[in-house]
């Protein structure tokens, strides 16, 4: 593979794909969600543009690349138990070759964090559905089900493709406030942020956040300020709403809406792309499309 999407995307003025390029790159990684999906039962769980890596345009590509490091860069090394060789990372094998553009194609790359679901789960009372429970995802993209403890599974990545699709189309995160001062992932402004977009949560959800808090982790996790935690309440510093479902902290949604974050897009392009997302970007997971029925979305199709 010749290099991450986020180095890819620097070749393009401003850093932007072409728009029909970035619907095809976006059509092939929906091919790759649903074979991962339908045919290997697996959640990815940490989709972002680095994970995604660029075919080469042409097999010369690293020949040439190959050719002009002779001799290639390397320095020995000494690991205790012997001598190796360390030869030189390179993320930059050089200019495009433009008239062999169309052959590259985008891949998901990196399962170390991939999750299947093939297997029946009767945990914490959905009997006969297979749910992931542990935090899961990118702070950016991470899943309203998951921080709140409701259980996820493929529609997880859905929510996190739909996230990542301001960062492949333009070069900016949907979500602007997911750290608080001092670098600490922020659940509740988070929560605000989809509370901005998407209006409250459905009661439905709380009640499933609610029903499997009432059951704690097998194992308890460690979160990131180092507390031991045994659910997702605890382990994004929750509560973040009361008995009534009203959300606890209503200072912190901001202003914005969806239609205010696309300025990536020509007007005549916005509407048919948030109808798009909105197909992802849902509260409920079993309301979000599948990434077979999202190839057949009009914003995807090219031409006329």
């Amino acid at each position: 593979m010749r290099e991450p999407l986020w180095i890819f995307k620097r070749r393009f003025v401003d850093r932007q794909l072409p728009l029909a390029l970035a619907k095809a790159y976006i059509y092939f990684l929906l091919v790759g969600l649903d074979y991962l999906h339908s045919d290997c039962k697996t959640v990815h769980t940490d989709l972002k543009l680095g994970n995604i890596l660029m075919s080469f345009e042409n097999e010369n590509i690293l020949t040439n690349f190959i050719n002009r490091q002779q001799p290639m860069q390397y320095k020995p090394e000494s690991d205790g138990e012997g001598d190796r060789i360390v030869y030189r990372c390179h993320n930059d094998l050089g200019p495009l070759d433009a008239r062999d553009i169309k052959e590259m194609v985008p891949k998901i790359v990196d399962f170390g964090l991939a999750t299947r679901l093939d297997r029946p789960s009767s945990r914490n009372g959905f009997i006969g559905q297979q749910l992931g429970i542990y935090p899961i995802q990118p702070d950016y993209y991470r899943a309203p089900e998951v921080i709140l403890g409701c259980g996820w599974d493929f529609k997880a990545d859905i929510w996190n493709f739909g996230v990542l699709l301001w960062n492949i189309l333009g070069s900016q995160e949907l979500f602007q406030q997911v750290y608080d001062t001092t670098g600490q992932y922020d659940a509740k402004a988070h929560l605000a942020e989809m509370i901005a977009f998407l209006g409250p949560p459905p009661t439905a959800l709380l009640e499933k956040s609610t029903s499997m808090l009432r059951t704690k982790w097998p194992h308890p996790m460690t979160n990131d300020t180092g507390k031991l935690c045994h659910d997702a309440q605890e382990f994004f510093n929750g509560p973040f709403f009361n008995a009534e479902d009203k959300f606890l902290y209503h200072s912190l949604i901001p202003s914005r809406s969806l239609e205010d974050t696309t300025p990536f897009l020509e007007e005549n392009d916005r509407d048919s792309f948030l109808s798009f997302v909105r197909k992802m970007l849902t509260w409920l997971p079993e309301e979000r499309s599948s990434a077979r029925e999202l190839m057949e979305h009009p914003f995807l199709k090219l031409g006329p």
